[in-house]
C-alpha cells in the first residue's frame, strides 16, 4: 500500500527542515520545497519517494505548477504543510515599505495561494489536509514584529475561515500556532533587543523544531482546527488578542523581563 502524499514548504531549514525529516522516517513520499533546496537536499537521499521544488511562494503559477508536478509523480496530494515564512523585526516607523511587501507576500500571501491551489486538487479528490504555520503573535499583537504579528493574524484568520468552505468536500485546513522556537528567526531576532524584547518575555524554555514537529504529527491525527504550542503560552495570547488593554497593564514589566533574557543569553548565562 502506497504512503500518502505530503508537501513540505520552507523544508531547508528550520522547522520544515525537521518536518521533512521526520515524515521521511515514516516513509511518506514526500516533496519538499523552498527557495534554495541546498540543506535538504544535502540531508535526504534523493529517490523516487522523494521530489525536490525550487518554490518561490510569492509565484501563485508556480504554486499551480508543482501541484500538478506533485499530481503527475505521484497521483494525489494528502497533505500540505505550509512552513515557509519570515520575520524582520523593526518598529513600523522604522521599517522600509520592502519589509511590508516582504512579509505579506511570503507569509500571508504565500499560503493563501498554497491553499488555494493544493486545496483545488484536495477538492477534486474529495480529501486532504492542509496545515498552516502561523503563530502566538498571530493571536496577540507583539509591538516591534507588527508586521509578522499582522502577516499571522491573516494566516490563522484565513485558515480558519477557509477550514468551513472546504469541510464540506472533505477537506481539512488546521492552523497551528507556536510561541518562539530555536529556529534560525530566533537567531535573527536576537539581533534586534529593543524590538524583540517582548518576543523574549516568555518561558525560558525556547521551543524546539522537535517539539512543534510532534505536535503537528499528532495534528495529523486528530485534524483539529486551532492548536497553540504551548497551550498554556496560547491561553495567555487569546487573553491579550481578546482585551488588548490587559497587555498595556504588563507591557512594561514584560520589556524589561524580555531585554534581561535577550542580555543573558547574548553572554551565555542562559
Amino acid at each position: 500500500m502506497n504512503k500518502p502524499v505530503a508537501i513540505i514548504t520552507g523544508a531547508n531549514s528550520g522547522i520544515g527542515f525537521a518536518f521533512a525529516h521526520a515524515l521521511h522516517a515514516q516513509h511518506y513520499r514526500l516533496c519538499l520545497a523552498d527557495i534554495q533546496l541546498d540543506n535538504i537536499q544535502t540531508a535526504l537521499p534523493a529517490s523516487d519517494q522523494l521530489m525536490f521544488y525550487t518554490l518561490d511562494v510569492r509565484d501563485a503559477s508556480a504554486w499551480k505548477n508543482m501541484t500538478d508536478s506533485v499530481v503527475q509523480k505521484f497521483g494525489t496530494i494528502d497533505y500540505l504543510v505550509n512552513f515557509a515564512g519570515i520575520v524582520q523585526p523593526g518598529f513600523v516607523y522604522n521599517v522600509p515599505v520592502s519589509d511590508i511587501d516582504r512579509h505579506i507576500d511570503i507569509n500571508t500571501k504565500g499560503t493563501l495561494y498554497g491553499t488555494h491551489a493544493v486545496g483545488a486538487q484536495m477538492k477534486k479528490q474529495g480529501r486532504g489536509h492542509i496545515i498552516n504555520i502561523a503563530s502566538l503573535a498571530g493571536i496577540a499583537p507583539v509591538p516591534g514584529i507588527a508586521l509578522y504579528s499582522a502577516s499571522k493574524f491573516a494566516v490563522r484568520g484565513f485558515s480558519l475561515a477557509a477550514a468551513h468552505e472546504y469541510a464540506p468536500f472533505g477537506v481539512t485546513i488546521s492552523v497551528v500556532c507556536p510561541d518562539l522556537v530555536k529556529t534560525p528567526m530566533y537567531d535573527l531576532e536576537l539581533q534586534y533587543r529593543e524590538e524583540t524584547a517582548l518576543v523574549f518575555s516568555g518561558s525560558k524554555k525556547v521551543l524546539t523544531p522537535k517539539r512543534v514537529v510532534a505536535e503537528i504529527l499528532s495534528v495529523m491525527k486528530t485534524k483539529k482546527r486551532e492548536v497553540t504550542i504551548p497551550a498554556s503560552r496560547g491561553f495567555l495570547a487569546r487573553l491579550a488578542g481578546a482585551w488588548p488593554w490587559l497587555a498595556d497593564v504588563v507591557r512594561d514589566r514584560l520589556v524589561k523581563k524580555g531585554l534581561r533574557r535577550i542580555e543573558n543569553i547574548r553572554t551565555g548565562k542562559n
